[in-house]
């Protein structure tokens, strides 16, 4: 049950959130390995990305990819979440004197996050290519022209196999094992903080949302210049064997990225990437707390 909680949870911030993962995509791979200056912008910001992307894709554009995204969602942060929750309720977390272990969180959470985007990696990268999709005039990136997500993942799969399906899916995982260890590590931080501090009445949705609100914010600023390399990494193109034309690994994508567009082009879309985490986070975070509590408050 935990593990469908926490799919749940995850799903339903991404209905809201996905049309800012759209945004910050298409702002991670604009200028790609182009020193700044040297190329037109298309998104200028995040609000400005906003009109763009409805007046020329028009307004279904801004949910692209939110088949893949949701299903990525369901299964990274059903087992994301549930084996962390899991591994909480079980005290593998707590010290012997009963207080949150930080390192034992922030491990448990790193391992759990790479189970979860190692398994969904294929579908991740689907959504990355059908988020990057856009008219010739506002293009960005490599453009693939798939039709939907199990079209694509049809034809990747039999164009190079399963290698084909989890290219990337290595270079992905340094992004997903600071996010998640990061965010997880945090949020029970933080709440324990406002716990033992009283700030709130015991049990109120409110210390969930402060301590999702703290977790956003740093995983915004830890998360970013990994979130770029990984986007890229997906949606390079690729030779007749599958693999990748532009970086041979997350080391070279962030190398490269740093040496052509400097440090601010690794922290490319951080814009959209915090209005995108930051709810993202505080909103899964959230759903999945209150998800837990109804739960065992009515079936214990």
């Amino acid at each position: 049950m935990d593990f469908l909680l926490s799919g749940l949870a995850a799903c339903g911030a991404c209905v809201f959130t996905n049309p800012l993962e759209v945004v910050k995509t298409r702002m991670q791979l604009q200028g790609e390995l182009q020193a700044s200056g040297s190329y037109q912008r298309h998104y200028r910001n995040v609000f400005h990305a906003f009109i763009t992307i409805g007046k020329v894709d028009g307004l279904a554009a801004l949910q692209k990819g939110l088949a893949p995204a949701l299903v990525y969602q369901f299964l990274m942060n059903g087992i994301r979440l549930g084996t962390y929750g899991l591994a909480e309720a079980g005290g593998y977390l707590h010290t012997a004197e009963g207080t949150l272990s930080p390192p034992r969180s922030a491990a448990t959470g790193a391992l759990a996050g790479v189970l979860g985007a190692y398994l969904g990696s294929p579908i991740y990268m689907v959504k990355t290519h059908l988020q990057a999709q856009a008219a010739s005039e506002i293009a960005v990136g490599h453009q693939y022209k798939h039709q939907g997500m199990f079209q694509a993942l049809t034809q990747i799969g039999q164009k190079h196999g399963l290698v084909g399906l989890w290219r990337g899916s290595l270079g992905g995982l340094p992004r997903v094992v600071i996010g998640s260890s990061t965010q997880l590590c945090t949020f029970s931080s933080t709440k324990d903080l406002i716990t033992q501090w009283e700030v709130f009445p015991p049990q109120s949705w409110k210390v969930a949302l402060a301590a999702a609100m703290v977790s956003g914010i740093v995983v915004v600023l830890a998360m970013t210049p990994f979130d770029v390399a990984s986007t890229r990494l997906y949606n390079q193109p690729t030779d007749a064997g599958g693999k990748g034309l532009m970086y041979r690994g997350i080391l070279d994508a962030l190398v490269q990225t740093a040496r052509t567009e400097g440090i601010f082009g690794m922290y490319k879309g951080i814009g959209a990437s915090y209005f995108r985490l930051g709810p993202h986070t505080i909103l899964s975070l959230f759903f999945w707390d209150q998800l837990r509590s109804l739960y065992y408050k009515y079936t214990k």
